[in-house]
C-alpha cells in the first residue's frame, strides 16, 4: 500500500469512464525563500508527504506599496527585505526544485507572487523547471504580455485571497483577465470567498471579506474562471491540513497533463480532505463551457474524506438542488459494505506545549487499503508573529497490515484553532474487527463496533496531557454518492457548480460549468 495512493477505479466509475483521476496539490504557499518561516528544501519534503504536486511561492514585488506611511513601516521593511532575498535566490532555487521533482510521483512547479492594492495579489506559476527569470509587472495586462513574451503558454497567474476589498489587495474584477488567469484562489488560510456569508470568514489584520470581491460576484458579472484552494501557508508546510488545497483532473500523473488541466479549469477548491468530486454534463467536465441542451443532466460522483453532510448544486447563484446521502442514498449496488473510513487524530495537551508522537495502527480481522496523512504546520503568517518551530520532518509509511508514523503536534493555541495532527485510513474489516494500536508506548484496542457507535478518545497521562482520538467510522454509503440530476433546459448565460460539505466541516467546491 502506497501513502496517498490514487482511488481505485471501482470507487470512481464516472471519472474512469472520462479517462480522468484526481490529483491534489498546493501552488501558493511560502517558506524562507523570501519572507516566511521554514527552510525552503524542507518545505518541498513536507509537500511530498501528502501532495501530488506543489509550487513553493516567493514574494517578489509590490508596485503600489504604501512606503510613505510611517504607521506601517514595519510591514514595508520585511516586504522589501523579502523581495530582495528572493531575487538573489531565484536563479539557484531551480536546482532545489529539480532535486525534489519526481516525474510520475511528485511534480514541482516554480512560482512567485506580486502584491497590488489596485489590482489584488497575483500568484504566478511557471510550467517548467528551465531556469526562467522573474517577470515583474505592475498590472495584470502588463503581466500577461510580459509572461507571454518570455514563456508563451507555459505561465499563468491567478488572483489569491480575492475576498479583501478592492483597493486593499482584494480582487479587481474590472482588470481580471481570463487569458492570464484560468482560475482564482477562492479558499486559503485567509478564509473563504465563495460569497459574502460563510463560516470561514477572513480574520487576518488585512480586513474582512467584501461582497463585491467574492466568487459569487465575479460569476454574476459574467466572468469565466475556475476555482482552486491553496494554503497560503507562511511556515514552510505546503498542504498544511485545513488551510486549503486544490484538486485537478488529468489522465495520469504528468507535468504537461497537469498544466493542461489547470489551463482548462478542470480544478476544484478544497479545505483539506482529499475529496473527489466530479461533475459531467454531456461529456464535459467542471470548468468547461457546455452547449445549451433541452433537457440537460448533471452526472455527479463523490468520494469524500468522511461522512457527507450534503452536496449542493448552485445554479446561477441560487441553491438548485441539495443531496443528503442520509435522505437520498445512492442506489449503486456495487458498494462494499465492509469498507470504512477512520480518521485518527493526535495532539491537545497543556497550552504552549508540544509532543512527539510515534506509533503504529493496524486492524485485526481486516486489511488497510489506503492512508492519507493529515499533517499541518504552525499558524504563522507574518514574520513578525514568531519563529519557525524547528520540528522534525514527519514520517509515515504503510502496508496492508499497519501504518507507522512519527509527527510532532503542538497543543491547540485556543479553543477554536486546531493544531492537531492526523491521518485517514481506508480499510476493510469484518464486523467483529478491532483496531490495534500502539501510540507513544500505550497499547490501545478498540472494537470497530465501538467506533461505529461514536468516537473513542484517550490521554497519554492525566488531564491536560496529550490526547488521541479515533473518530467515528464512516460507512461506504456515508462517504460515497453517485447519481444523475435533471437540469431541465440549460440555456446560454447560465452557470452552475457543486459544493460538498462533510459532517466534519471539510468542504470541496468544483469549478463552474458555463453554458455558452
Amino acid at each position: 500500500m502506497v501513502v496517498n495512493a490514487p482511488l481505485p477505479n471501482r470507487l470512481t466509475p464516472l471519472a474512469t469512464a472520462l479517462g480522468l483521476q484526481p490529483f491534489y496539490g498546493d501552488i501558493h504557499n511560502h517558506s524562507d525563500l523570501s519572507y516566511g518561516h521554514g527552510p525552503f528544501p524542507g518545505a518541498l519534503k513536507k509537500a511530498a508527504l501528502q501532495l501530488d504536486f506543489v509550487s513553493v511561492t516567493g514574494h517578489a514585488h509590490w508596485p503600489d506599496m504604501p512606503v510613505d506611511d510611517p504607521s506601517i513601516a514595519h510591514i514595508v521593511d520585511f516586504h522589501v527585505k523579502g523581495f530582495e532575498k528572493l531575487k538573489k535566490a531565484w536563479p539557484g532555487h531551480y536546482d532545489v526544485l529539480k532535486a525534489a521533482d519526481r516525474p510520475g510521483r511528485f511534480t514541482v512547479f516554480p512560482g512567485y507572487e506580486i502584491h497590488s492594492n489596485a489590482h489584488g495579489d497575483y500568484t504566478i506559476v511557471l510550467a517548467d523547471l528551465d531556469g526562467g527569470p522573474l517577470v515583474l509587472e505592475d498590472t495584470p495586462a502588463d503581466l500577461r504580455t510580459g509572461l507571454a513574451n518570455r514563456y508563451g503558454e507555459r505561465a499563468l497567474a491567478f488572483p489569491h485571497h480575492i475576498g479583501y476589498r478592492q483597493g486593499a489587495r482584494g480582487i479587481n474584477w474590472k482588470t481580471f483577465d481570463a487569458r492570464l488567469s484560468p482560475f482564482v484562489e477562492m479558499f486559503s488560510m485567509h478564509g473563504c470567498a465563495e460569497h459574502s456569508e460563510t463560516d470561514r470568514g477572513y480574520l487576518h489584520s488585512m480586513g474582512p471579506v467584501d461582497g463585491h470581491s467574492t466568487m459569487a460576484h465575479g460569476l454574476r458579472e459574467g466572468h469565466v474562471f475556475g476555482i482552486i484552494g491553496n494554503t497560503d501557508h507562511h511556515s514552510g508546510f505546503p498542504g498544511s491540513y485545513g488551510h486549503g488545497r486544490m484538486a485537478l483532473y488529468a489522465a495520469s500523473h504528468d507535468r504537461d497533463l497537469f498544466w493542461e488541466a489547470m489551463q482548462n479549469r478542470h480544478t476544484n477548491a478544497l479545505t483539506g480532505d482529499r475529496i473527489h468530486l466530479v461533475g459531467e454534463i454531456g461529456g464535459h467536465l467542471q470548468g468547461s463551457a457546455v452547449p445549451a441542451a433541452s433537457p440537460a443532466f448533471l452526472n455527479v460522483e463523490a468520494v469524500a474524506g468522511g461522512a457527507i453532510d450534503h452536496i449542493d448544486v448552485i445554479r446561477n447563484g441560487v441553491l438548485y438542488r441539495r443531496i443528503s446521502p442520509a435522505i437520498t442514498p445512492m442506489t449503486d449496488k456495487g458498494v462494499d459494505p465492509l469498507e470504512f473510513l477512520l480518521h485518527v487524530e493526535f495532539g491537545w495537551g497543556a497550552r504552549g506545549t508540544s509532543h512527539d508522537w510515534e506509533g503504529e495502527i493496524a486492524v485485526k480481522g481486516g486489511e488497510l487499503l489506503a492512508v492519507e496523512p493529515r499533517f499541518r504546520g504552525p499558524e504563522i503568517v507574518s514574520p513578525l508573529e514568531g519563529e519557525d518551530t524547528g520540528h522534525r520532518l514527519p514520517e509515515i509509511e504503510a502496508d496492508a497490515n499497519a501504518v507507522r508514523f512519527s509527527v510532532t503536534a503542538e497543543s491547540n493555541p485556543n479553543n477554536t484553532t486546531p493544531a492537531t495532527q492526523g491521518m485517514l485510513i481506508r480499510g476493510r474489516a469484518v464486523e467483529n474487527g478491532e483496531v490495534v494500536a500502539k501510540l507513544c508506548g500505550q497499547d490501545i484496542r478498540i472494537p470497530l463496533s465501538r467506533l461505529a457507535e461514536g468516537a473513542k478518545s484517550g490521554n497519554l497521562g492525566p488531564i491536560d496531557s496529550p490526547a488521541w482520538r479515533f473518530h467515528q467510522l464512516a460507512r461506504p454509503r456515508e462517504w460515497q454518492w453517485r447519481g444523475r440530476i435533471e437540469l431541465g433546459d440549460l440555456v446560454p448565460g447560465e452557470y452552475l457548480y457543486m459544493r460538498l460539505r462533510q459532517e466534519n466541516g471539510q468542504t470541496a467546491w468544483t469549478s463552474p460549468f458555463f453554458c455558452r
